[in-house]
């Protein structure tokens, strides 16, 4: 999947700008930023929904827009509203569903498995499938939309907000089925406000504002960031060269200090003990930080950039 210089406006709006990123096989790729920051809009000209105004989208070679019909062979889309039939049940809709993939010349050899996996799926997300649609809670509908997208044997899937309106133990089977999509080697793109489900499962993530892709984040290096809170009996020592390129230090109001790193903890730690401490807190810093930064501009704790 690639991305470059994606553009859409409508009229003098600009829903997104210059968007330009890439996925790879087997990456879970995060999509976050706040209500009308361009992330249905850049997952609907993904799927071939909207025509870009300027820029290009393609998947597997393909693109998006102008090859929808074969962009969509190899992928399932679950939108943010996903809305079905009220008088069908749930298990005529994923037989239907189930049955186009299958009459499909194209994926009809692929698509073998896909009963087996709908029932196996509808067990994992505990659904009654056997109620109609119009007797269905919101998150029984969700979870019919889970399953819907879930199923097939497609190299990709493209999910806006999977989790929202599920309980806490549906989302961490969610999760789990989309960590074993991974593991099977597929490409997973989704939306989500939830930063922990993000920070779980993700191995990058794209940060949207106002339309603008504005900062791309590895997983691997915000894990590796701490946020150090100590206070002090007397003078902070300078730490030694190579220690002070992964640190920022900044004084508090309460004559300690915050200590902000991206690398190590192991060297620190050894320079922190033989600092005159009364108080120790450490913290990762975590997604919120950076989600923080873009979209209530706080800059005054920014912890070094991230590749």
């Amino acid at each position: 999947m690639q991305a470059s210089a994606l553009t859409k406006r409508y009229g003098a709006f600009q829903a997104l700008d210059q968007c330009s990123f890439e996925a790879s096989q087997g990456e879970v790729l995060g999509l976050l930023g706040p209500n009308g920051s361009g992330k249905t809009t850049l997952l609907r000209l993904l799927m071939g929904f909207l025509k870009p105004s300027s820029g290009t989208a393609t998947i597997d070679g393909l693109d998006c827009y102008r090859q929808s019909v074969e962009v969509h062979r190899r992928l399932t889309y679950m939108p943010g509203d996903a809305r079905f039939p009220r008088k069908l049940t749930g298990r005529q809709l994923l037989d239907f569903f189930a049955q186009l993939r299958q009459t499909d010349r194209g994926e009809a050899a692929l698509q073998a498995t896909l009963p087996k996996n709908v029932r196996r799926i509808v067990e994992r997300l505990e659904l009654d499938d056997s109620r109609p649609v119009g007797q269905m809670s919101t998150g029984m509908r969700q979870k019919l939309a889970l399953a819907a997208t879930l199923a097939p044997e497609v190299p990709l899937l493209v999910l806006d907000e999977p989790t929202s309106n599920l309980d806490p133990t549906t989302r961490q089977v969610v999760l789990q089925l989309l960590g074993e999509a991974k593991e099977a080697g597929k490409t997973v793109l989704f939306s989500s406000h939830v930063l922990s489900e993000v920070e779980e499962i993700c191995d990058r993530v794209i940060f949207l504002q106002a339309g603008r892709l504005v900062e791309t984040v590895r997983m691997t290096d915000v894990r590796r960031q701490h946020s150090i809170h100590a206070k002090l009996t007397g003078p902070l020592a300078s730490p030694h060269d190579k220690l002070a390129e992964q640190l920022r230090i900044l004084p508090d109001s309460n004559g300690g200090v915050t200590i902000l790193t991206d690398g190590p903890l192991q060297p620190l730690l050894g320079w922190l003990a033989e600092q005159p401490l009364a108080e120790l807190q450490i913290e990762p810093v975590g997604l919120r930080a950076v989600y923080e930064r873009h979209h209530h501009g706080k800059n005054d704790q920014r912890p070094a950039d991230i590749p």
